[in-house]
C-alpha cells in the first residue's frame, strides 16, 4: 500500500482527497441534516459518497487517470453546488477544489474544468452579495488556478526528469535494471492473461575487459553505445532494450515464436559481425535465449536465459545458445 503510494503521485492525491473528504465534508452534511437543511445535508453526503467510491475504484484498478479527470469534475461541480445551494459561505470550498484539480488530471482539462465552475457561480450569481463580491472572487479564482498550474507544471517536469534518472542507463539511453524488473512482471502477467508469446536475451559482450585495458574506458563506452544503437536499429519498435550490468544487456520481445526468434537473433549476430569494431578488431557478444513458458515466474525466466548465457560463453563465445535447446539435451530421468 506504501508503495504504491509512494510510487503513483496521482494515486497518493485521489487517496489524500478522499480522506479529506471523509474527513472534512461528513462533519457539515451532519450539521446540515441537525439543522434541518436537507438539500445542503443530501448534497454534502453525495459530494462526499461520490468522492470515496472514486478513491476506491481507483485503488482497485489502477485506473487513475479517469478517476483523477471525473473526481476533479465531481469536486469542482459540488463546490459549485454548494455555493449555490448554502450561498456565500459556500464559495470557500472552490478554492481548494482549483487546487487539486490540477494535481487530479491533465492541466488542460483542468483548465475547462476549473473556468467552468467559475463562470457557472457567476452566471447563477445566488451566492454572491454583490457585483463587485462577484468580480472579485472571480479574479482571485482566477489567480489560485494560475498558480496552482504553475506548480503542477513544474511539479510534474521535475517527477518525470527524476523518473527518467531513476530508469534510464545514463550513458547508452536505455532502461536499467529497475525497469527491466518492472517490464519482466508485466510481461509474464500479460502472457497469462492474454496468451502473447515472449521472448528474453541476455547478451554479453565478449572479452570486453580486454578492450577497456588495451584501449581505456572511453574506448569501451564507445562499443557499448555503438553496439546498444545497432540493435536498436535492427530490432521493432515493441522491443525493448536494458542493460542488466556492465558489459550485460537484456532484449525483451513480444509477439515471436520459435522460428522468428531464431531468424531474428541470426541476423542481430550477423550485422554484429558486420558493423560493430573497435581499434583491435572486430566485437562479439554470446546470447543466451529464453521464451517465456506458461505460468513461469519472471525469476526462472530469467535464470534460465542467464543459464543459456553461461554455456554460450563457455562454449567458446560469439554463440547463441537457446535455453529450450538445452532442456531438450538433458538426459532424461532414469525410471527404475
Amino acid at each position: 500500500m506504501l508503495y504504491r503510494l509512494k510510487t503513483d503521485f496521482r494515486l497518493s492525491i485521489i487517496t489524500l482527497l478522499g480522506i479529506s473528504a471523509l474527513l472534512g465534508i461528513s462533519p457539515f452534511a451532519v450539521m446540515r441534516f441537525a439543522q434541518g437543511n436537507m438539500l445542503a445535508g443530501i448534497v454534502d453526503t453525495t459530494i462526499m459518497l461520490a468522492i470515496m467510491a472514486g478513491m476506491i475504484y481507483a485503488w482497485i484498478t489502477g485506473d487513475t487517470a479517469r478517476t483523477g479527470l471525473a473526481m476533479a469534475i465531481i469536486a469542482c461541480a459540488g463546490a459549485v453546488t454548494v455555493g449555490a445551494v448554502v450561498g456565500e459561505p459556500g464559495l470557500f470550498w472552490l478554492y481548494p477544489c482549483l487546487v487539486t484539480s490540477f494535481f487530479l488530471t491533465e492541466s488542460r482539462y483542468a483548465i475547462v474544468i476549473n473556468l467552468a465552475a467559475v463562470i457557472t457561480l457567476m452566471v447563477h450569481g445566488v451566492a454572491f452579495s454583490s457585483t463587485i463580491q462577484m468580480w472579485s472572487f472571480s479574479a482571485t479564482a482566477v489567480v489560485v488556478s494560475c498558480c496552482a498550474y504553475v506548480f503542477a507544471h513544474r511539479n510534474e517536469n521535475q517527477r518525470e526528469r527524476l523518473e527518467h534518472l531513476a530508469t534510464i542507463d545514463p550513458l547508452t539511453g536505455v532502461k536499467n535494471r529497475r525497469s527491466m524488473d518492472e517490464e519482466l512482471a508485466m510481461a509474464a502477467a500479460s502472457a497469462a492473461r492474454t496468451g502473447i508469446s515472449y521472448a528474453l536475451v541476455l547478451l554479453d559482450i565478449d572479452h570486453f575487459k580486454k578492450i577497456n585495458d588495451a584501449h581505456g574506458h572511453s574506448v569501451g563506452d564507445d562499443v557499448l553505445t555503438e553496439m546498444v544503437a545497432l540493435i536498436e536499429q535492427n530490432i521493432r519498435k515493441s522491443d525493448q532494450m536494458f542493460r542488466f550490468g556492465g558489459e550485460e544487456f537484456v532484449l525483451l520481445m513480444s509477439g515471436v515464436d520459435e522460428t522468428g526468434l531464431r531468424a531474428v537473433m541470426h541476423n542481430l549476430q550477423h550485422i554484429m559481425h558486420k558493423f560493430l569494431k573497435h581499434p583491435g578488431g572486430k566485437v562479439t557478444a554470446s546470447f543466451g535465449v529464453a521464451l517465456l513458458k506458461d505460468g513461469e515466474t519472471p525469476d526462472n525466466w530469467l535464470a534460465r536465459a542467464d543459464e543459456a548465457l553461461y554455456k554460450a560463453k563457455a562454449s567458446g563465445r560469439d554463440q547463441i545458445v537457446y535455453a529450450d535447446d538445452m532442456a531438450a539435451q538433458e538426459p532424461a530421468p532414469e525410471t527404475a
